[in-house]
């Protein structure tokens, strides 16, 4: 798991917008690697703040919410390319054909461009993109979010799936022993 700020470090070190707004929304909607490739310029409800995920895991529909900062990032991202349908459209070799791609960005593409800022940032945990989502769901955690919300938010079907989170943050067992110490004080 990352932190917050080791995860700042590696997004502000990815040098190309592409790769960097793509891997931000994964991180800031708690997205599979997949589904952050696969998002269509449809799929943003701006009006309602939420991304249209489309057949995710089990071919599961669901809606996340979507951070304002990170609105304003895949509008940036739309811009410098202008593809109709794909936000993150293939550039080609040429690195000029986003505009005209008929598929998403390569994973492998992505894959490499997080290691390399991984690498660039100076960080020296083992981390990889789903990384980004297992922290995604530590950090709403830490910030006092429902587990119930986050199940939600990630598509499990299971809340077991989610409450692994509550093993991985120390601040949790500080936080749940704080109030476990107000609520029994008057005994």
């Amino acid at each position: 798991m990352l932190s917050a700020a080791e995860v700042r470090r590696i997004l502000s070190a990815v040098p190309a917008l592409d790769h960097r707004v793509c891997l931000s929304t994964i991180y800031s909607c708690g997205l599979r690697l997949g589904e952050g490739l696969g998002l269509q310029v449809r799929d943003i409800d701006s009006e309602r703040m939420f991304l249209h995920i489309r057949a995710g895991k089990g071919n599961q529909d669901r809606y996340v919410p979507l951070p304002q900062r990170t609105l304003l990032l895949l509008r940036e991202q739309w811009k410098a390319h202008r593809h109709p349908t794909l936000l993150f459209p293939a550039k080609g070799h040429s690195g000029q054909g986003a505009r005209t791609a008929t598929e998403p960005m390569c994973r492998t593409t992505l894959q490499r461009a997080f290691r390399l800022a991984l690498q660039a940032s100076g960080i020296k945990k083992q981390a990889h993109i789903h990384t980004l989502r297992h922290s995604y769901a530590t950090h709403l955690l830490e910030q006092g979010e429902n587990l119930r919300q986050i199940q939600v938010n990630l598509g499990h079907k299971s809340p077991l799936a989610t409450a692994l989170y509550t093993h991985l943050t120390s601040l949790c067992q500080t936080q749940h022993q704080q109030r476990l110490d107000k609520f029994m004080g008057n005994l």
